[in-house]
């Protein structure tokens, strides 16, 4: 297959930390539960370490309790290949970032609905964006025709005329 970004190891060593080069370009593997995005609940989209491609949705995030952050699907169907990954003395399936080649980590056949597939992937072979705020104003109107401001706080609730 053809790579929309390619670059030498040597090029990928001088970008990617030592933990990020041996992981998503030498298809290493971080310690389960040691990585930073396991426990992470921020929402937003994960991204190839490498070279920023969107990867994975936080929408499609869940604990698997394997160690490893894991998703029931990809971004999208783009996004990411799979290969056969017979290292080890087992029958995996690895799962690279499509655009530029990434080392990601493994799918398996037990995840949750509505794929029933685990995507296990390697927290240094991601980084996150915040997803964008709403393009909501601070201030809203309403039919009562006052602006009544949100002051930052996502957990005030305003009632309209729908909510009642």
């Amino acid at each position: 297959m053809v790579r929309k970004v390619e670059k030498t190891l040597k090029e990928w060593a001088e970008t990617l930390t030592p933990n990020q080069f041996q992981i998503a370009r030498k298809k290493g593997t971080e310690r389960a539960f040691t990585g930073e995005y396991n426990n992470h609940k921020g929402d937003g989209l994960y991204a190839c370490v490498c070279c920023g491609e969107t990867l994975f949705d936080s929408a499609h995030k869940y604990d698997s309790g394997s160690g490893w952050p894991s998703f029931f699907q990809p971004a999208s169907a783009e996004a990411v290949e799979e290969e056969s990954d017979r290292t080890l003395g087992m029958h995996r399936t690895e799962v690279l970032c499509d655009t530029c080649g990434a080392h990601l980590g493994h799918v398996f056949p037990d995840g949750p609905e509505p794929t029933g597939r685990r995507y296990c992937i390697n927290s240094a072979s991601l980084s996150f964006e915040d997803r964008p705020m709403s393009e909501e104003p601070d201030n809203l109107t309403h039919n009562d025709g006052h602006d009544h401001a949100l002051n930052g706080n996502p957990a005030q609730q305003m009632t309209t005329e729908q909510d009642t």
